[in-house]
This record gives C-alpha cells, structure tokens and sequence, in this order.
C-alpha cells in the first residue's frame, strides 16, 4: 500500500505525523509525506533518516488556519494535485481540512486535529465574528470535510465539536493519538516537582492558570512563547514569574522535554480547549500523576487515572497539588494508573494499527466503487 499524508510543521501535528509515518513504514507501507506551514528544521527532520520507503516533500505553504492563507491554499492544492499524480498513491492521509476537497479518484481521509471555531468557543465563550477571512474559513473547512471519504477525529468530544460547527461527516471514525512508550523514561527518580507543557501564547492552553497558584514546590511550564501566524504577534502579552517557585523554562528540544517528564511527579493539564493533548501521554509514558482541568476531553481520556481541577478554576488546581504534594501514596498511585492507561490506550504502535484497518476498508471500496 502507498499512502500520502500531510502534515505541518508548526504543532503539534508533526509529531503525530512522525509517529504515524515512523509506524507505517515499520509495517512496509510506503509513505509520501508532504508538509506545510513552514520548512521543518534539520532536528526535527533527524527521524525521516533510515526510514524505508519514505519520500519526503517539504513545503512552506501556509496553513488554513493562518490569516491571508487563501492564496497559499489554492497554489499548495494545486501542488498537491502535481504530486499525487506523480507518486499514485492508493490513499491520502491529509491532516488538514481544506484537502478533502481535492477532486481526486482516490479515497481521502481527513483528520480534525482542531479548528478555529470550536477553540474561539471554547476559550473566548461565543463564534468567531463573521468577517471576510472566518467565512472563507468556515467555508473551507466544511467543503473538505463534505467531499472526504471519511473524517476521523482524535476524540469524540473533537468529532462532537465537527458535527456542531460544521455538519455531521458521512463516515466518519475516532482515533486516539498515540506516541511511542520507548521515547519516555518511567523510571527516573522523581522529585517532588511540578510541571505543565503547552505554547504559553495559547489561551486555549492556559498555562497562565499556573501563575495564579503559590507552591511549596517548583512548577516549571515549557513551551513556545511566540504564535507560529506573524499577524497574531504583536497582541502577545507574555507570562511573567508570579512567585519564585515558578519557572518559565521556553522552547525545549525532545532531549530536554523527555529529561523534564522524567524527573516531574506531576503534571499539570491546565488547557481549556484540547481535542486530545500529546503532553498529557508523554508525562503519563513518564509516570508522571496527571493534574487535569475537568474538561469533557480529560475526562473522556483519562477518566479515574487522573485527579480533576475544578474547571479553570486556579484555586482548586492549588489545592489539589498541595493534596498530592504531601501525599505521596496518592502521587504514586496516580502515577502508576497513568503510565498503565497511557500503555494500553495510547500508543504509537495501536494508533498505527487502527488506521490501517482504516485504510484497507478506504482502498478496499474505492476499488469496489471503480
């Protein structure tokens, strides 16, 4: 089978990919793998060397969800028109809405990583206002998902969110994002520490909920401090250390994240809007105690494998680390519970499986259907 999938490579989406194409190509799928958004850097390319059967275009289009992307979208699609006709692949895996609407003969499965729509609801409280650049959006979007062969999302709360915003797909499949075990260490000494991974300029992230609490211990929050879309920049407003236990530590290599996870007893999930949420896996592969904001996603994921927050609320998310701070039994059997759910549920190698079952009933009727 030779499959073509799309990925970005400004989020979190080109780890998914990685792990999607770093699983198939195990499995003798051959893979053409075109990216958007901007060039990836020579690290974050490191682990396309010594793949088998992996052609690799990339590109610096930009994304749908960028301002003044529309003359982007249309030339990237015509040059993924170019490619597909090149390469002849049986399926595409596209990770990016505007896609699915390719008028092509081959099966397209489209996945809803996230949207506009349902983050400015989830963090700002009402739909985006309806000028120029959100209509083309929302336009976009919902003829890709309309003409894919089949619409997959990393969560039912994610598929809910498509049905409200955008109309309900025709077939349409969740599957849980998945990393590799391997790439974490469970079994680091840890120390009685606290940390929370996400871009701090994102208010869907809400890593600013942990500059509001006061520990005994130290809380340390890795991520991006700038927006990947320029005209979003200048409306950055920053995150300051509001006590001295809180640490800021910025943009962090994979070496260095996996070194944060390893030694943190918990981890806090403090995102308001999260479709599925990679951070929480990878401190979960760490046994690292999740801390969640009790948001329909967390729970849908992790049920009693994590302790809630009360919803945004940075009082509650105080109290519940001082509880697990000074209790230590509870820390561990949170740990544990979150390492062994992450191990059976969330993994690269089941998430790979899953989409290949996908892929064979995609191929097998677009076969039957010519």
């Amino acid at each position: 089978m030779h499959v073509l999938v799309t990925a970005d490579a400004v989020g979190g989406v080109w780890t998914y990919a990685r792990e999607l194409v770093t699983g198939l190509s195990r499995k003798g799928v051959k893979v053409t793998l075109v990216s958007f958004g901007d060039i990836p850097t020579v690290p974050q390319m490191e682990w396309l060397e010594g793949l088998r059967g992996v052609e690799f275009h990339p590109t610096a289009f930009k994304l749908e969800w960028m301002h003044d992307a529309e003359n982007d979208i249309e030339a990237s699609s015509e040059y993924l028109r170019r490619v597909i006709d090149e390469v002849q692949p049986d399926l595409l895996h596209l990770n990016q809405f505007c896609y699915g609407a390719l008028k092509v003969e081959i099966p397209k499965l489209v996945v809803a990583h996230s949207d506009v729509v349902s983050w400015w609801v989830n963090v700002k409280g009402s739909e985006p206002p309806a000028d120029r650049w959100t209509n083309w959006y929302r336009d976009v979007v919902a003829q890709g998902l309309s003409e894919a062969s089949r619409v997959v999302a990393p969560s039912r709360w994610m598929m809910e969110c498509v049905e409200t915003f955008y109309g309900k797909p025709t077939q349409s499949s969740v599957i849980y994002n998945g990393r590799t075990p391997t790439l974490f260490n469970p079994y680091v000494t840890k120390e009685n520490s606290v940390l929370s991974v996400g871009r701090l300029w994102d208010g869907g992230k809400q890593a600013a909920l942990l500059t509001q609490v006061e520990t005994e211990v130290p809380v340390f929050i890795a991520g991006t401090e700038q927006h990947a879309d320029e005209s979003f920049r200048s409306a950055e407003s920053g995150l300051g250390a509001s006590h001295p236990q809180l640490f800021l530590k910025g943009q962090q290599s994979e070496a260095q994240l996996r070194q944060l996870f390893g030694r943190a007893s918990m981890y806090v999930a403090t995102s308001r809007y999260e479709p599925f949420g990679l951070a929480p896996v990878e401190a979960a592969l760490s046994r690292c105690a999740l801390i969640c904001n009790d948001i329909p996603t967390f729970r849908e994921l992790w049920g009693d494998a994590a302790v809630y927050f009360k919803k945004n609320d940075a009082e509650s998310l105080q109290s519940v680390i001082e509880q697990l701070q000074t209790d230590r039994e509870m820390r561990l059997t949170l740990s544990n519970l979150a390492y062994n759910r992450a191990r059976q549920r969330f993994t690269a190698e089941r998430m790979v499986d899953d989409y290949l079952e996908l892929y064979q009933v995609l191929v097998s009727t677009g076969a039957a259907a010519a």
